[in-house]
């Protein structure tokens, strides 16, 4: 049976990290969206007249090109699922977090196999020590978060995810010094089967 497991929560919460060594774990397919759609995202912004790197302030972004990003991201999904093999998707998904049926709607949507089992696995951290990750790792694409910083973590911040059909897991990864492999473990002894 094939596992996708959606690795969600704000930019800086360190959810890149626990998803590639999730997924060398498991031995699944690692979907990142930034390394799916940046290349296309950029180029529609850009042919659209907007920054390119423009993302939470940039309402083209919002109302049509992130859309795009995500069922880019759901199609690559679905066709690893349909091979039986376990799936990591590795995007904040925060635009939905409120929708319970948010994922059975995606599930259906691009066919991902009945089989296939959820697990929402939701990391966060502090605000002080998500902006300093932010700030540290100096990408355009979070010039908007760091210039309007109370207003982006408002919205990001203490969310939590209510989607129905599936286990969640929880973690929390404020601390720089806690091993990956740490939380990994935690969330692998969560997970029922």
């Amino acid at each position: 049976m094939s596992v996708l497991y959606l690795v969600v929560g704000p930019a800086g919460s360190g959810k890149s990290g626990v998803a590639r060594r999730l997924a060398q774990r498991v031995g699944g397919a690692y979907l990142d969206k930034d390394d799916v759609a940046t290349g296309f995202t950029e180029a529609l912004l850009a042919a659209a007249g907007t920054d390119p790197h423009g993302r939470d302030d940039n309402p083209y972004y919002r109302d049509v090109v992130m859309d795009l990003e995500y069922a880019a991201l759901w199609r690559l999904a679905a066709a690893n699922l349909r091979l039986d093999r376990p799936v990591v998707l590795d995007a904040p998904f925060l635009r939905w977090f409120e929708e319970k049926g948010h994922l059975g709607a995606r599930r259906r949507e691009h066919a991902v196999p009945d089989t296939a089992a959820a697990v929402v696995v939701q990391v966060h951290a502090d605000g002080a020590t998500v902006r300093e990750r932010v700030a540290r790792r100096g990408l355009a694409r979070d010039r908007g978060k760091l210039a309007d910083w109370d207003r982006f973590w408002a919205s990001a911040g203490a969310r939590t995810c209510h989607w129905t059909g599936a286990t969640h897991v929880t973690l929390d990864n404020s601390a720089d010094d806690v091993p990956v492999d740490d939380l990994v473990d935690r969330l692998l002894a969560a997970v029922p089967g």
